[in-house]
């Protein structure tokens, strides 16, 4: 016959250990979750710096392109790529590239009847990437398809043009008048 005091024992034992298991198991979560936060954070720092040298390599970049190249200048510039390249920073943004506006910052558009779809035609800043971590957008010129034809039925009444307002004195939405009061 077993021993009341015995299973009384063996039940709190079980409990104990279930409770030991859990407490063991939310240190292991918050040990994995610190060990995360403290590479995100670092990531995060060496983007801050990267991106705080992407002035002097434009810099560099601009004086290679509109001075005579020295042998001081190419030693800079080679130092400077080499140095961030060892550190994980990819240039990107090349003529020809698809326009992707989640890394390229579009200035101008330019429509042509023969693009089917958007095409970086000038890169006016080169963009840079640490990683999966965008630094900076190329800043581009895009060509592409003529945007959609106007809506034979004229505009939608109730539409106005960024900053227009209308007003008793003006049958226009975009009046210019003297009259005319923009808030």
């Amino acid at each position: 016959m077993p021993d009341p005091d015995s299973a009384r024992l063996h039940g709190l034992l079980e409990e104990r250990t279930a409770d030991l298991q859990r407490v063991k198991a939310e240190y292991d979560n918050y040990r994995k979750r610190v060990h995360r936060d403290r590479l995100a954070l670092g990531d995060a720092a060496v983007a801050n710096v990267l991106r705080t040298l992407l002035p002097a390599l434009d810099a560099v970049d601009r004086a290679c392109a509109h001075e005579a190249m020295t042998p001081g200048l190419r030693d800079i510039a080679d130092t400077l790529r080499t140095q961030l390249g060892s550190l994980g920073v990819e240039a990107f943004g090349e003529e020809g590239d698809a326009f992707d506006p989640a890394c390229h910052d579009a200035l101008t558009h330019h429509a042509s009847p023969d693009a089917d779809r958007p095409i970086c035609t000038k890169i006016l800043r080169t963009g840079y990437r640490h990683g999966a971590r965008l630094l900076r957008p190329a800043t581009v010129e895009v060509t592409g398809p003529q945007p959609p034809a106007a809506n034979p039925l004229g505009p939608d009444p109730g539409h106005r043009p960024f900053g227009a307002t209308a007003h008793a004195a003006c049958p226009s939405l975009t009046c210019a008048g003297p009259d005319h009061r923009r808030q």
